[in-house]
């Protein structure tokens, strides 16, 4: 993967606007791996077999366990991060999701990356809002597993 690809961008907040249209890029690839699935189930109370048991879940339509969707929703905030730094930002927060789509599983042992683009940015009383659309893509996948479009609000 080229360095391109996984750069993201640096800005400051009077800088954003310019960027609306922009693709950040991608974050590395990583494994999710089981112990992470449990964790979060356990975090959740969410034990459905398909999440945690091995075994049964063999016998699943999904052929093995998989991530929870809420669990793939949650990479949103580490992806948003590495992709996105806005240097004089005092505090972010997550202000809310416009649209979310679960379009294919996440296998546990299999490797995903997260990408954003952003599509708007508007004022807000004390800051920014920006609207980013990201996705969790599986490799080998012909669909991303998640296509979020977030809100995040930055103050400055």
């Amino acid at each position: 993967m080229s360095t391109s690809e996984t750069s993201g961008l640096v800005t400051d907040m009077a800088g954003l606007r310019e960027h609306v249209g922009r693709h950040l890029g991608y974050t590395e690839w990583e494994v999710m791996d089981q112990e992470r699935v449990n964790r979060f189930a356990d975090v959740t109370d969410d034990h459905n077999y398909i999440h945690v048991d091995v075994e049964r879940a063999k016998a699943s339509p999904f052929g093995g366990t998989v991530a929870h969707g809420y669990l793939t929703l949650a990479l949103l905030a580490p992806i948003t991060m590495r992709l996105l730094r806005v240097s004089d930002v005092v505090a972010g927060v997550n202000y809310g999701l416009d649209r979310v789509r679960f379009s294919a599983p996440l296998p546990v042992g299999a490797e995903w990356r997260g990408g954003a683009e952003i599509v708007g940015v508007d004022d807000v009383p004390g800051g920014l809002q920006v609207k980013l659309r990201a996705t969790v893509e599986v490799r080998g996948s012909g669909k991303p597993a998640m296509i979020a479009e977030c809100l995040v609000r930055l103050f400055g």
